[in-house]
């Protein structure tokens, strides 16, 4: 199954404002309303505005949070892109994950090394997933366009990038890659974005060490940025 989800914000205390799930050729996908108010800048990332989920019903009364629970077993395999973020919100949420784990952002950084990134909006375009969507809309009814940070898109370009790892690899290969840290030879991010990090060791030693210092920051960078330095 095949799960995205979007939040009030990036913080601890955000919550779960939209939630989607893709199983069995079928696609649900739910607004939250878990009592916080979702501010303008989440607003302009995901377009769930508060007036949306007014009328929502908390996770754990929603149909997917009985969809998970019953499903939640070790033979169960969630796929998601970023699955730290997504199986952290669900534990915050009082869902603790039991089955199997396939990260596509992980898998795709360790067969994929050379991709400039690794969002999933980014490698939809790099891999031309895009070309691959009209089938897919007219298959789960989905009339308007597909977008970035929604729910029902994401859920299914996820599934999109999962079938092209798959000719790569097997599901067990990507289930254990999930959980392998990368160790990434350039920058994602920031002023040196796209360079060598032995690069920029040489060059601005003292970059490398604040960007450590940063919180919320990419296991798989902090763990390269340690190796490196």
């Amino acid at each position: 199954m095949f799960l995205d989800l979007q939040t009030t914000g990036v913080e601890v205390s955000d919550v779960i404002c939209a939630i989607a799930l893709l199983y069995d050729d079928k696609l649900d996908a739910e607004l939250i309303n878990e009592g916080k108010k979702i501010p303008p800048i989440a607003s302009s990332v995901h377009n769930v505005t508060n007036e949306m989920i007014e009328n929502a019903a908390a996770f754990k009364k929603s149909d997917i949070y009985e969809f998970l629970v019953k499903h939640n077993t070790k033979e169960s395999v969630l796929v998601t892109h970023n699955a730290n973020f997504h199986l952290q919100m669900l534990s915050s949420h009082g869902l603790d994950w039991h089955g199997d784990i396939v990260d596509t952002m992980r898998v795709c950084k360790h067969l994929m090394p050379e991709c400039e990134l690794f969002s999933l909006p980014f490698l939809r375009y790099e891999l031309k997933l895009y070309k691959q969507e009209k089938s897919l809309k007219e298959k789960y009814g989905i009339k308007c366009a597909l977008f970035a940070h929604d729910t029902k898109s994401d859920v299914m370009i996820t599934k999109l990038l999962f079938e092209v790892l798959s000719e790569m690899t097997t599901l067990k290969n990507m289930e254990e890659l999930s959980f392998k840290k990368v160790l990434l030879d350039k920058l994602p991010f920031g002023k040196y974005q796209g360079r060598y990090i032995e690069e920029i060791l040489e060059l601005d030693r003292n970059y490398l060490q604040w960007m450590l210092q940063l919180t919320e920051l990419d296991e798989d960078l902090k763990y390269s940025l340690e190796y490196y330095l």
